[in-house]
């Protein structure tokens, strides 16, 4: 009798489900770009070179957390604004630009292809139901 009180599970649409396997893989990405702006010292003087640790721990954090908000249209946005964050620490390792291009592309197709799925399963349901 497990299953009489269980509750339906929500339905996922293509819009979180793709961005938030973009934003999962990039937390690791974005990790690892932490490591190496702290074992090339590339940080400005006067900054200790474990602040870039710490730099891309917070940003993977917050990809991760962001990646379960994205049901929400202003989850989609902070997902955006990660992308734009990821793209300013290249202005610290040049190398992070290209991870944001990639990374930003991929985001963009998520969001961009994915609303248009949603949106096109959404008028097949609403057709179903008024056929019946």
């Amino acid at each position: 009798m497990a299953g009489v009180n269980a509750r339906a599970r929500r339905r996922r649409g293509a819009v979180e489900s793709l961005g938030a396997v973009v934003l999962g893989f990039e937390s690791i990405v974005v990790f690892l770009g932490g490591l190496v702006v702290y074992g090339l010292a590339d940080l400005p003087a006067g900054l200790p070179s474990w602040w870039g640790i710490v730099a891309g721990s917070v940003l993977a954090v917050v990809m991760i957390a962001t990646a379960g908000l994205l049901r929400h249209r202003w989850g989609v946005a902070l997902g955006w604004g990660c992308q734009v964050l990821l793209a300013l620490g290249g202005l610290l390792e040049p190398a992070l630009v290209l991870v944001a291009l990639v990374f930003g592309g991929m985001y963009a197709y998520a969001t961009i292809k994915g609303g248009a799925l949603d949106r096109r399963n959404a008028a097949i349901a609403a057709d179903e139901s008024n056929g019946d």
